[in-house]
């Protein structure tokens, strides 16, 4: 894991360049999204410990234990995800929506959520 400098500030990514994002219905150190949301916003899965990329505080990184048994990457406590219709690294098309319950949102790399809105892919008013 990363960071990557871009319109919503300096946000986590994966090793491909794939935007992370959180979702709010998590609490405590534990996922909410499975089955069909776990297909649409697949888990950051590791099977060691994470390591942490330039930019990415370390002391932030962690991991939690999902329902299937499987290791989540998390950060600052929140469960790491990526969104499937993220097709090309530097994507943020997951920023803001309402979806499986909750809002979702890129992570910065202070461990908070940004909630401003990614800029327009239609280009103009």
């Amino acid at each position: 894991m990363s960071a990557k400098s871009g319109p919503l500030g300096k946000i986590l990514v994966n090793s491909k360049g794939h935007t992370l994002y959180l979702f709010q219905s998590d609490k405590n150190n534990k996922s909410t999204c499975n089955g069909e949301c776990a297909k649409a916003w697949p888990p950051l899965k590791t099977n060691g410990k994470p390591t942490a990329g330039g930019g990415v505080n370390a002391k932030l990184l962690s991991t939690i234990t999902r329902s299937d048994g499987s290791k989540q990457v998390a950060y600052n406590g929140h469960p790491l995800y990526t969104f499937a219709d993220d097709t090309k690294a530097g994507q943020t098309n997951g920023q803001g929506l309402d979806a499986f319950g909750a809002k979702w949102y890129v992570l910065g790399t202070d461990g908070k959520q940004i909630t401003k809105a990614p800029p327009s892919q239609s280009g103009g008013y």
